[in-house]
């Protein structure tokens, strides 16, 4: 009697014995994605636009009211010039332009009297006077200085009374409307871009954790001789929580997204063979939690970030192992690792 309960008892416990020698794994379910290229570009921000104002006419700065750093709106007073030379030289002119064709019109009335040469020469005379006086007029004009756009003062070049000459820069201004990115980028990169590819570009700055996003603007069409680099500038609204100002640091970080289907794996779950081939351990399900698992090739690509992407071997949908998949053999029985009982 007691043999054939100890083989009835052996019977029972014969599928709990196996299911307890069923290896615990970690599965992860594969899932098919486009293949993600991110890149980051170190580069600095300009204006949209820099300008170092100048008085066309020369002359002794009087007025010079901005300060470094601060906000002139378009059409304020930037800088003037000592007006009253020029208004003086404007008085004359007229009045020299006045006695030319009071001339002309005494010369027209005696007409037969005077020779048609005298005539010519007092319409000559009258019409240089005419000249005089819009040279005049545009050097009164031109002894203004004042915002032609909404800028920022970055320097003053010169300091008030001093006298200055045509063409010499007085003040340098920025236009802050926009933001404009500059960044070198390395020629093998720039050659590989894909106008079909989808991209996501955005900036960041050091301290902050916000980023912003960036649009190509334009680039240029010439490699740089020093490193065959090319530089593309990428264009940015202003921040509305921060003022950035030009010369300022940046990190542009762009994400391309190239189309290509492909699964991403953590460097734990390819199991390399004796041969060399890289592969996954595949997890078949023959219950609820338990199955086997089978080595399957696959071809991988690294990435920046230390995982691999497949790019065939593999569907998308797949349980494979997890990690601890080099101390498995094909067709091994294991089950889900559903974490430590309390």
């Amino acid at each position: 009697m007691l043999p054939a309960l100890a083989l009835s008892a052996l019977v029972q416990a014969g599928p709990l014995a196996a299911q307890e020698t069923a290896k615990p794994v970690k599965l992860l379910k594969t899932q098919a994605g486009s293949v993600l290229v991110e890149r980051q570009f170190f580069g600095q921000v300009a204006a949209k636009q820099s300008v170092d104002l100048a008085f066309q006419v020369g002359g002794q700065v009087l007025e010079f009211p901005v300060a470094q750093g601060t906000v002139v709106p378009e059409g304020q007073l930037v800088a003037q010039l000592d007006l009253e030379p020029f208004e003086l030289k404007l008085e004359q002119a007229r009045l020299q332009k006045a006695q030319a064709d009071r001339t002309v019109a005494r010369m027209e009335k005696l007409t037969g009297t005077v020779s048609q040469v005298s005539i010519d020469d007092a319409e000559t005379q009258a019409g240089l006077a005419g000249v005089a006086l819009r040279d005049a007029e545009y050097a009164l004009q031109h002894a203004t200085l004042t915002a032609p756009f909404d800028a920022l003062v970055s320097s003053r070049e010169v300091e008030k009374f001093t006298t200055v000459s045509a063409g010499t820069p007085i003040v340098r201004l920025h236009d802050m409307s926009e933001l404009h990115i500059k960044v070198d980028v390395p020629e093998i990169l720039f050659q590989q871009a894909n106008a079909d590819e989808k991209v996501d570009i955005t900036a960041s700055f050091p301290g902050w954790d916000a980023t912003y996003p960036v649009e190509i603007l334009e680039f240029d069409a010439e490699a740089s001789s020093v490193g065959q680099t090319y530089r593309v500038t990428f264009r940015l609204a202003p921040p509305k929580d921060r003022q950035i100002l030009p010369g300022a640091s940046v990190s542009v970080r762009v994400l391309v997204n190239t189309g290509a289907a492909a699964i991403r794996l953590p460097a734990t779950a390819i199991v390399v063979s004796p041969e060399g081939q890289t592969g996954v351990m595949v997890f078949s399900p023959t219950g609820a939690d338990n199955g086997t698992v089978a080595w399957r090739p696959v071809t991988v690509t690294p990435t920046q970030y230390g995982d691999f992407t497949v790019t065939e071997g593999l569907t998308g949908g797949e349980e494979v192992v997890l990690a601890g998949g080099t101390a498995l053999s094909d067709g091994q029985a294991v089950r889900r690792f559903a974490g430590f009982a309390n």
